[in-house]
């Protein structure tokens, strides 16, 4: 079927999905706006001139730089996040129905998804952005998917959509058939905990040229 096949399952896919019960905390940043987006009723993802330019994560990124360049530690000392138990922390929880929960710490471009899942991630900032997409009506949905496609649009603008920059979070289903694929691999857990490690492994790359 050549790379034809690639929509045929993706639609076989969309079709079966169904939506499961499930409960996600996730560490609360202090210095990172926590927002969830919300959309109009014609569901518009064009960005609005009020919100700030995205920064691109690219070759020589100046907020990689700056976030790598702020912390005082010895040379290639492996920098945790705040910790995933440390005391203080805030810990803030979302519980429901979800139709798909995930977290990237890079944009994840490719062919079909010119701008990636969230725009604006960067590799070396401690952060990874989660993703919590809640039940909803599947032509909802299906807006959604199709918006990843475009470039400029804005796929995360939905109300049915929690968009959150965070350090660690967990995840607890009752649900006997949670998969989570990590880049390709399949992983059936119903309760997982994810936490940043930032500078654990050196990359070789020139980066993104955008």
């Amino acid at each position: 079927m050549g790379p034809v096949r690639y929509d045929y399952a993706g639609t076989k896919v969309f079709l079966k999905h169904r939506s499961f019960e499930a409960e996600v905390a996730f560490l609360e940043t202090e210095s990172v706006e926590t927002t969830t987006r919300s959309s109009s009723k014609t569901q518009s993802a064009q960005l609005s001139p009020e919100r700030p330019k995205k920064m691109i994560c690219c070759r020589n990124c100046t907020v990689c730089k700056e976030t790598m360049n702020s912390v005082t530690s010895p040379a290639n000392r492996v920098i945790a996040s705040p910790g995933i138990h440390s005391g203080g922390s805030r810990w803030l929880r979302s519980k429901g129905r979800f139709l798909s929960i995930g977290g990237a710490v890079i944009s994840c471009r490719n062919e079909r998804a010119p701008d990636g899942l969230v725009a604006d991630a960067h590799l070396a900032d401690g952060f990874l952005h989660l993703i919590m997409i809640k039940d909803c009506p599947r032509p909802h949905y299906l807006w959604h998917l199709t918006q990843l496609t475009r470039k400029g649009s804005d796929p995360l603008n939905f109300e049915f959509i929690e968009h959150h920059k965070t350090s660690a979070f967990t995840f607890v289903s009752t649900h006997d058939e949670s998969f989570w694929n990590l880049d390709g691999e399949l992983l059936q857990a119903c309760q997982i905990s994810v936490q940043v490690f930032r500078g654990l492994v050196n990359l070789f790359a020139s980066g993104p040229e955008v």
